[in-house]
């Protein structure tokens, strides 16, 4: 039995909690008494900076929403994560909440007969951003439209959003998987969402709404068109019962589990009384990300917002971002900003954490010219020492000695224009993917979220790369070929 199979407890029994009987407003309305009339006008603000509080908190949102439940992912695995949060969505389906999925087309690893038998249920909808590499599209169709559409299978969905009876979302860096909830064996992210509450999750639903009309958005019964019309209910209600009987499983429970439900009916009230409210902006991208009309370039909504947040930075300028490759004209601006007195620290993977040989070959080719610029930065260990507050509740994963690596997408200027989102500093988010995040001008979340980077970035988490000292040597020969290997390709538009 692996150890991430024991999350399915936080998704099975968590309804054994007292508030699931409750729908979201009613238990908003229990727990803070101004928080109704605050939601009208403002938006409450929670970061979600463990994978255990992130999780947590969607499987209590999914098990206590009334009406709707719309989510939007970049990647959705079919591992344990992927599966018991498949197997929830359904048994909301079940009890009547309607279920819309958006999932992008490019990594997704569900069979398509999969796909079909959870959106037989009538009150579940799944559809494919841009299914034109992975989902019903064979080897040669996937070989013609790279050479004949090379933006268009390069432009991707990379939103991360999940909404709750239009009443609370969560957006951040996680997807839907087990690393980006602290709990694989061998490889987790550090990661970062945000929990909102009132006026911007509105946004967030309208955003929602224009991928779900969008042409690019394509049901998957009209991508499998064919084997649809073979789905029997007979069909659906036995993938179903397999679900729900891996979901009830009595060898996935464990006394480290037990506890943290346990602890969840008081959990939650805590975390809506911390929370902060604001002004949110929810930024966010067209379908398409912009007309295409550029090629590889041509910028985007969220690209814009981004940029002009920070060539208004007086004083500081903190970011955390896993790919680093700045696109055109960013190191000049930079070192524009530095030239006027702002200091810039950036929190990224080094060749030891990263996930991506790829991405770090294009960094690897920029460091020592952001370095020029007066650029500080700090690459992430791939054994740092906190992973050992992310899962302190979990000794056997840390037994395993996981690789831990920034996922992480966020920035504060000045201390409290405070970005939490998906957007990398790369030019596949500047030009090619869409994005989403939250922008909002706040001293408590600006202290909140430079406390944790700059956790990240201390001794025995990161080191400090400088003109005279890089990491790269701690790694096998063999890995650091493949980066130069790499650095010699024409990839830097795509990477």
């Amino acid at each position: 039995m692996t150890f991430p199979r024991l999350l399915v407890v936080l998704f099975v029994l968590i309804p054994a909690i007292e508030a699931q009987s409750q729908s979201i407003t009613a238990w908003v309305d229990d727990n803070c008494a101004d928080c109704q009339s605050q939601m009208s006008t403002k938006t409450g603000v929670y970061v979600l900076e463990k994978g255990e509080e992130a999780l947590i908190g969607r499987a209590w949102l999914t098990q206590n929403a009334m009406t709707s439940i719309d989510v939007q992912y970049f990647i959705w695995s079919t591992d344990n994560i992927g599966i018991l949060a498949a197997e929830q969505l359904l048994t909301a389906a079940e009890r009547g909440v309607a279920i819309r999925v958006i999932v992008d087309d490019f990594l997704i690893d569900a069979e398509g007969q999969t796909l079909l038998l959870l959106s037989a249920h009538p009150n579940v909808q799944i559809r494919i951003y841009n299914p034109n590499v992975t989902v019903g599209v064979s080897f040669w169709q996937r070989l013609k439209n790279a050479v004949t559409g090379f933006r268009e299978i390069n432009q991707r969905m990379h939103d991360k959003t999940a909404i709750f009876d239009r009443t609370a979302g969560i957006t951040g860096g996680r997807n839907m998987a087990d690393e980006y909830f602290d709990y694989d064996q061998t490889y987790n992210f550090r990661d970062r969402d945000v929990l909102l509450l009132g006026r911007s999750v509105a946004d967030m639903s309208e955003n929602f709404e224009e991928f779900w009309s969008s042409e690019l958005t394509v049901p998957v019964e009209e991508i499998f068109n064919e084997d649809a019309v073979k789905v029997s209910s007979k069909d659906m209600r036995l993938r179903s019962r397999e679900l729900h009987a891996y979901a009830v499983d009595p060898r996935n429970f464990e006394p480290e589990v037990r506890e943290a439900i346990n602890n969840a009916a008081a959990y939650f009230p805590q975390l809506l009384q911390a929370m902060v409210w604001e002004d949110v902006v929810f930024l966010s991208d067209v379908p398409g990300k912009n007309s295409g009309e550029s090629g590889l370039r041509g910028g985007g909504e969220s690209t814009d917002r981004l940029i002009n947040a920070v060539r208004n930075a007086k004083e500081s300028i903190l970011i955390q971002s896993p790919y680093l490759i700045m696109p055109e004209g960013g190191i000049d601006l930079f070192a524009k900003l530095v030239s006027q007195g702002v200091d810039i620290r950036i929190s990224t993977n080094s060749l030891a954490s990263t996930d991506n040989i790829q991405a770090f070959s294009g960094y690897q080719g920029q460091r020592a010219d952001l370095l020029q610029a007066g650029v500080e930065l700090f690459e992430f260990m791939d054994e740092p020492n906190i992973r050992e507050q992310l899962i302190d509740r979990y000794p056997r994963i840390a037994a395993n000695n996981p690789v831990f690596a920034i996922h992480a997408k966020s920035m504060v200027i000045d201390g409290e224009i405070v970005f939490v989102g998906t957007f990398n500093l790369d030019p596949r988010s500047a030009n090619l993917n869409t994005e989403v995040g939250m922008l909002v001008e706040s001293r408590e979340l600006g202290r909140q979220v430079t406390a944790s980077i700059e956790r990240d970035i201390t001794a025995g988490n990161s080191w400090q790369t400088t003109a005279d000292f890089n990491p790269d040597f701690v790694v096998s020969r063999g890995k650091r070929f493949k980066t130069w290997f790499n650095r010699i390709l024409p990839m830097e538009p795509i990477l």
